[in-house]
């Protein structure tokens, strides 16, 4: 029996080669992808007419 196996706990899994800032990375790249776009904001007759003032 190995050192590990004598221990009776189970050992946490590590995936190899890859860093918690690329995987965190992943994971916001993946939420940007999946999530849909916001609806536009009803225009109101104030602030349309403010961007036509700017313009």
């Amino acid at each position: 029996m190995s050192a590990t196996e004598s221990k009776g706990q189970p050992q946490p899994c590590a995936v190899a080669g890859v860093s918690m800032r690329d995987l965190l990375a992943a994971g916001e790249a993946a939420a940007l992808l999946c999530t849909p776009p916001r609806a536009p904001e009803p225009e109101r007759a104030g602030r349309a007419s403010a961007h036509r003032e700017a313009a």
